[in-house]
C-alpha cells in the first residue's frame, strides 16, 4: 500500500524551497505515494506549492505580535481555528509521518500529530533554533539540522546532520563563469558582483548599494541587482545611469547568476546560505535584523567565524559594505579562502538524507 506523507510550513522561500525539495525526493523514491502540504493562508506557499504540482490546505494561522500584544486576541483566535483544521485535515489525510520546515503552518499540524500519535520529524534550517521547533523537538521522532551544535536546543539523540535542502537546478548548468557572464550580458573579463536582497528586497542592501556603484564599476567589476519587487521603481532608475549595471526586480534564472558571480552580497537566510555553501560562493552577508530570535545574525556568524564569508551588520552597511566589496576585489587570496571555506561547510544530498530518516520513522 502506498505511503501518505504531509508537509507543513512556509511563509518564505527560505522554508518552501526545502519543503519542495523534501517532497520532490519522496516522489522520486516512491513514485506512488500520497504527498499532502499545509500553509498558511494569504502566504507564499498557497501559490508555489500547487505550481509545483501538490495539493495544499490553507490554515488561518498568524505570528505572534511580540511589540503590539493588545494585537494577540485575534492570533490566538486564529491559532484555535488552526488546531481544529490541522486535527480534521490529520485524520482524513491519514498520513504516516508529518514534517515540519518551519513557518506559521507548521506549530499547529505538529503539535496536533503528535497528539495523535503520529510520527514527526523537524527539519530546522537555522543555526539558532526558534521557539516553536524547540518545544515541538520534545515529541519529534527525529530533527534534521544544517549546523553543528544544535544539542543546544534540541535532544541529543534525535538529531541528525543533513544540511538543507536546496533547489536542484543550481547544480545542473555546464557553463563556465565566462560563459554565464556572457549569457547575462556581462563582460566575460571582468569580476561580476551579484546584490540580492531576497524576492521582495532588502532597503538596507539596496541604499547602501546604489551610492557606491560608480566606485564598484571604477574598480573594474560589473554588478548584477536584484532590488526586490518592493524598490524596483526606486532602484532600476539608478542603476541604469552607471554602464556595467544591471538591475531587475527579480532575478528568474538564480543558477545561471551563481555561476557568473564572483562576489555574492546577500542577506543571511538559511536557503541562502545553504546555496552559497554548496556552490563555494564568496559572499559578503548582511543579517536582516527584522527576523525572529535575530536568527539571520547567528547564521552569518556561523559562517564569518570560520573565515567562509564575510558579515557586515544591517546598522553598518550604508557605511562598510560597499569599501568591503572593493577591498575582496582587490583580494584574490581572501576572495579564494573565503570559497573554500565556504565549500567546506556545504552538506550535499540533504533532501535524500532526510528522506531515508522520514522513512526510519515512519508509521
Amino acid at each position: 500500500m502506498s505511503k501518505k506523507y504531509l508537509i507543513s510550513g512556509g511563509g518564505t522561500g527560505g522554508h518552501i524551497f526545502p519543503a519542495l525539495s523534501i517532497a520532490n525526493a519522496l516522489r522520486r523514491r516512491e513514485p506512488d505515494c500520497s504527498i499532502l502540504y499545509v500553509g498558511a493562508l494569504g502566504r507564499m506557499e498557497m501559490e508555489r506549492v500547487p505550481a509545483a504540482g501538490y495539493e495544499i490546505v490553507g490554515l488561518p494561522v498568524a505570528g505572534f505580535d511580540r511589540r503590539r500584544l493588545w494585537r494577540n486576541v485575534s492570533v490566538l483566535f486564529k491559532l484555535w481555528k488552526s488546531l481544529r483544521i490541522a486535527r480534521r485535515t490529520l485524520k482524513q489525510f491519514a498520513p504516516d509521518a508529518v514534517i515540519g520546515v518551519g513557518g506559521y503552518a507548521s506549530g499547529p499540524v505538529l503539535k496536533q500529530a503528535q497528539k495523535m500519535g503520529i510520527p514527526t520529524l523537524i527539519q530546522e534550517q537555522n543555526s539558532y533554533a526558534g521557539v516553536t521547533n524547540k518545544l515541538l523537538a520534545r515529541k519529534a521522532k527525529a530533527i534534521c539540522v544544517a549546523y553543528e551544535g544544535m544539542e543546544r536546543f534540541f535532544p541529543a539523540d534525535r538529531i541528525m546532520l543533513t544540511g538543507n535542502p536546496v533547489r536542484a537546478d543550481l547544480f545542473s548548468l555546464s557553463l563556465t563563469p565566462a560563459e554565464a557572464k556572457r549569457q547575462l550580458g556581462f563582460d566575460p573579463e571582468k569580476p561580476l558582483v551579484l546584490v540580492v536582497g531576497g524576492s521582495l528586497g532588502a532597503r538596507t542592501v539596496n541604499e547602501s548599494i546604489a551610492p557606491g556603484l560608480r566606485s564598484l564599476t571604477d574598480a573594474g567589476a560589473s554588478v548584477m541587482w536584484q532590488t526586490g519587487k518592493l524598490y524596483a521603481e526606486e532602484f532600476i532608475p539608478v542603476a541604469e545611469q552607471t554602464a556595467g549595471v544591471k538591475a531587475s526586480a527579480f532575478i528568474s534564472d538564480m543558477a545561471l547568476a551563481y555561476r557568473a558571480a564572483d562576489i555574492v552580497v546577500s542577506r543571511a537566510g538559511a536557503g541562502t546560505i545553504s546555496e552559497l555553501q554548496l556552490l563555494g560562493k564568496t559572499a559578503i552577508l548582511v543579517p536582516s535584523p527584522n527576523v525572529a530570535e535575530d536568527h539571520q545574525r547567528k547564521n552569518a556568524e556561523a559562517l564569518a567565524s570560520r573565515g567562509a564569508a564575510v558579515m557586515i551588520l544591517d546598522a553598518d552597511a550604508r557605511r562598510e559594505l560597499v569599501p568591503a566589496v572593493t577591498a575582496l576585489l582587490k583580494d584574490d587570496g581572501m576572495r579564494e579562502s573565503l570559497s573554500r571555506n565556504a565549500a567546506a561547510m556545504g552538506l550535499r544530498d540533504a533532501d535524500e538524507k532526510i528522506v531515508d530518516k522520514i522513512h526510519e520513522i515512519s508509521r
